[in-house]
């Protein structure tokens, strides 16, 4: 399966110097991957929010932006 392109998410940032320029929340030094990484760890939504600079918005706009572009990927495939 393809990677998704994060460059299509506006909620996301990834900047040369900040966080080794992984893909983070936009405004947060928090990367993409650790917020998944949690959450497929067991951690809940509002346990992320407690543990990084997150906001419920923030969580749940990347995970619309991923189940559209699986939707896209599945359509295409």
């Amino acid at each position: 399966m393809a990677a998704l392109d994060w460059s299509q998410y506006p909620g996301v940032e990834s900047i040369p110097g900040k966080v080794s320029g992984a893909w983070v929340l936009k405004g947060t030094r928090t990367p993409v991957k650790v917020v998944f990484e949690n959450l497929e760890a067991g951690m809940s939504i509002d346990e992320v929010i407690e543990q990084f600079p997150v906001t419920r918005e923030q969580i749940e706009g990347l995970m619309a932006f991923v189940a559209r572009s699986l939707e896209t990927v599945l359509a295409h495939g």
